[in-house]
């Protein structure tokens, strides 16, 4: 082995905290196990905090992109969504908002994204809106909910599922807004709503911080607009149609 690639292989000991063998460089250093050893150790470790940025994320049970249908939304520009998995908006701390009817998509285009980015090595919390504003709002002491806050800004992308589905009061909106506030321009949010902006007021009908959510969301954001029917209702109507066509083919 040449000398850089022996300092190679001591940086990747430190790298690993393996301080142990470090200390011990000048007896091992040729030693032909020792290179196979610290490429165990790495994929070993790659391979756990996957699983644990996996787990932390809970993304649950989502349909991979390949089973995407295509052609059956109005309007989508599957361009711009291909382009987001290559996770430069991650980098560059730019929010990304999908924005279209029930069942039109947009839970498993984000699921897909935070796959993605789990993979390239990124951390990824899920929540539903309501899961997320109901908890903090549900916090009385400032310290807790500050600690709550702090989790909320330690993931590299925090995404934000079915915002508009339900009602909220000032205090949600409030809560709302310190969330995007503490990752504005520092880590990018990824969500999903099934109202357009100028809707936002009725989802939190008598707040005043609506406006300025949205301008904070939308400064550095990608907006993927998507019209389209229920995908669920049209899956639901070609599974009942195959059970009606089995039916008959067995009498």
């Amino acid at each position: 082995m040449i000398e850089h690639e022996h300092d190679e292989l001591r940086a990747r000991l430190h790298d690993l905290k393996l301080f142990g063998l470090a200390e011990h460089w000048d007896e091992i250093r040729d030693q032909p196990w020792l290179q196979q050893v610290v490429t165990w150790e790495e994929e070993t470790r790659r391979q756990r905090s996957l699983e644990r940025r996996l787990k932390r994320a809970r993304l649950g049970r989502f349909k991979p992109m390949a089973d995407f249908d295509w052609t059956w939304p109005t309007r989508i520009d599957r361009a711009q969504i291909e382009d987001l998995f290559h996770l430069r908006w991650v980098t560059s701390a730019t929010n990304v908002v999908l924005v279209g009817p029930n069942g039109a998509g947009k839970t498993m285009i984000a699921k897909n994204l935070a796959h993605q980015a789990i993979l390239a090595g990124h951390t990824v919390k899920l929540l539903t809106a309501s899961e997320m504003l109901n908890t903090l709002a549900e916090i009385d002491s400032s310290s807790t909910l500050t600690r709550r806050l702090r989790a909320l800004v330690r993931p590299q992308i925090l995404v934000i599922d079915e915002l508009g589905y339900l009602s909220y009061d000032n205090r949600h909106a409030d809560l709302l807004f310190e969330v995007v506030s503490r990752r504005y321009e520092h880590k990018p949010i990824l969500l999903t709503t099934n109202k357009p902006f100028a809707e936002w007021g009725t989802v939190f009908a008598s707040a005043t911080s609506v406006t300025t959510i949205v301008d904070r969301l939308v400064h550095r954001c990608e907006v993927v607009q998507i019209q389209a029917k229920s995908f669920r209702l049209k899956e639901s109507k070609e599974a009942a149609r195959e059970r009606a066509r089995r039916r008959s083919a067995s009498k």
